[in-house]
């Protein structure tokens, strides 16, 4: 792809972009969340879930509305929701033969925190093509798709975005990127 030559930067997102929605990795996170709320908030799983999904569309993550609605602890929040069992993610030696001939920095953009990018990268063995992971927690909590978080990325790596691949799961998460100037 010639007008792909140009790119020194790749982003990549983590969840459902780096490994496949059919592991159903998310799916175990989106359960801890539910019970983690129910948990904080006193609420049954259903009604937790609910709110889970409000403050995912309201706030973009749940992390985000549990922190603006109920001063929670961020920290614990992300230990407790990326406690998952990823024993049978596999490697995936296509997608590593891939990230292999990409040139320029490759770096993981998450809404999530930098322990679970690491834990699945390293399971599905490719946590050594990463340059860095930019989380949750180096947008101080403010997750994509809002500009902050993207203008933090570039002015972190030092990232020209015209010079820039950005690869995600979320059509709402492509338009900050393409805005900025990115190939998305």
């Amino acid at each position: 792809m010639k007008e792909l030559k140009f790119i020194k930067f790749w982003i990549f997102d983590l969840d459902n972009t780096l490994y496949s929605g059919k592991t159903r990795v998310f799916e175990q996170v989106s359960k801890r969340m539910s019970k983690y709320v129910s948990d904080k908030l006193n609420l049954s799983i259903d009604e937790a879930e609910k709110i889970q999904k409000n403050y995912f569309y309201e706030y973009n993550t749940t992390l985000n509305g549990m922190i603006k609605n109920h001063n929670i602890d961020a920290n614990e929040f992300l230990d407790f929701v990326h406690d998952i069992n990823i024993n049978f993610l596999k490697k995936d030696l296509k997608l590593s033969e891939e990230l292999k001939k990409l040139n320029g920095k490759k770096i993981i953009f998450t809404n999530g925190s930098k322990k679970h990018a690491l834990n699945v990268t390293k399971r599905i063995g490719i946590d050594h093509y990463f340059d860095d992971i930019f989380d949750i927690i180096d947008s101080e909590f403010v997750p994509k798709p809002a500009i902050q978080s993207y203008k933090k990325l570039v002015e972190k790596h030092k990232i020209d975005p015209k010079l820039c691949g950005f690869v995600e799961d979320i059509a709402r998460n492509l338009k900050p990127a393409y805005e900025m100037g990115m190939k998305t």
